[in-house]
């Protein structure tokens, strides 16, 4: 079944490694490939502390979730969609980490609106969201509101809604990506790639 998805939800919309590190549009994005390695970054916590990404994801494997920001209704509906099955994902080994632009002011905000109980992380400049591919150029409509939200750091770009699962050494074992931000990855089938994952750890 892995093998599969992985073909549906990646190759079969014709990903290939980053060059660029802003495409023109969501269409356009060249993310990193399942086996290849995260990079590292620095990201910020609610409360303003900066974690690397490498420390962040070391202790256990990691369901990393991009997403747009907290003014995102789509974004929002599937962050609550995630934590209701944070207790399934924890027993089967894995962590949820969720990351946005949105500076971490806004991060208290969507925690406090959404009652998360996994990390949310800050990336406002984008860094690395870049660095994965993922990150494309927004219409200028958004911004005045995206440079708002991010406290200054963002200069118009935005992530396209992303899953990544990694292991502790940030090597990516599933990806979901779909220019549609409409369309997410929905829990019922993350926790099946997650069971069938483990399953080929066996």
């Amino acid at each position: 079944m892995k093998h599969v998805m992985l073909i549906l939800f990646s190759v079969g919309l014709g990903f290939f490694s980053a060059t660029a590190q802003i495409a023109e549009k969501a269409e356009d994005i060249s993310p990193l490939l399942i086996g290849e390695t995260i990079p590292e970054a620095e990201l910020k916590a609610p409360d303003t502390t900066g974690h690397k990404v490498s420390a962040i994801i070391a202790k256990e494997p990691t369901v990393l979730l991009f997403y747009r920001g907290g003014w995102c209704p789509f974004c929002n509906a599937h962050l609550s969609e995630i934590q209701r099955v944070q207790s399934e994902i924890i027993k089967l080994g894995y962590q949820i980490v969720a990351i946005s632009p949105d500076s971490p002011k806004n991060l208290q905000a969507t925690d406090e609106k959404d009652k998360l109980d996994y990390s949310l992380y800050s990336d406002a400049d984008g860094k690395f969201i870049k660095s994965l591919g993922i990150a494309f150029k927004a219409p200028d409509k958004y911004f005045g509101m995206l440079n708002e939200k991010s406290g200054g750091l963002n200069k118009g770009f935005l992530p396209v809604p992303s899953v990544f699962i990694v292991d502790t050494s940030g090597k990516i074992l599933f990806e979901y990506i779909n220019p549609d931000y409409k369309t997410r990855l929905s829990a019922g089938l993350l926790m099946a790639v997650l069971k069938e994952l483990n399953n080929e750890k066996k």
